[in-house]
């Protein structure tokens, strides 16, 4: 229904960002990967995905239409809804992603919160002919915060994830790998230990 949505990022975390268009604010989900694509105070273009429920509907963004194309293969396997397939693209940049499928590499998806043997064996078997190798994007400079654990420790919580669970598991990252993690990097440690 909505190709893409263009206009001023006013809002963004981990998890979702706001996007003003001509006064009317628009909330989008987002993966980790999009997050860090995302400038603050900056116009920008999100290509979208329409989820309809009977309850709600949710719109999801993509700063690449490369990342929306591999959202909407992950959904299309049996098993993978649209929040574990935007938990895999927060755990694994796309790139990544389309690597361990056409790798048939299961043990790499499997490290993703969420993901069994049974699942990670499903997605590589119905999407390893069918997600194509140009899809994989360039990567492009990460915008750093001076709250990055805080920010973490957000996309966490609206991922789903215990606060207490979430904030002991960042202390113990940034305890062993040090302050110079970017948000995305502590949410995927995150994800791997939780």
């Amino acid at each position: 229904m909505y190709e893409y949505i263009q206009g001023r990022l006013v809002e963004k975390n981990p998890a979702y960002a706001v996007v003003d268009v001509n006064g009317i604010g628009y909330l989008l989900n987002i993966s980790i990967h999009t997050y860090s694509l995302l400038r603050e105070d900056e116009k920008c273009t999100l290509y979208t995905h329409l989820v309809v429920r009977e309850d709600d509907m949710l719109l999801y963004g993509f700063a690449e239409l490369s990342e929306r194309e591999l959202f909407r293969q992950l959904i299309s396997v049996s098993g993978v809804g649209v929040n574990t397939a935007r938990i895999i693209l927060s755990s694994l940049s796309p790139a990544e992603v389309i690597a361990a499928i056409a790798g048939g590499d299961a043990p790499q998806l499997q490290r993703i919160k969420g993901i069994g043997a049974k699942t990670a064996q499903r997605i590589i078997i119905d999407l390893k002919d069918k997600v194509p190798r140009e899809l994989i994007p360039y990567e492009k400079s990460r915008f750093l915060h001076n709250t990055k654990k805080e920010e973490a420790l957000s996309g966490l919580i609206i991922l789903g994830f215990p606060k207490m669970l979430a904030e002991k598991a960042l202390n113990k990252i940034i305890e062993t790998e040090g302050t110079g993690l970017t948000v995305e990097q502590l949410i995927k440690h995150a994800l791997k230990v939780l």
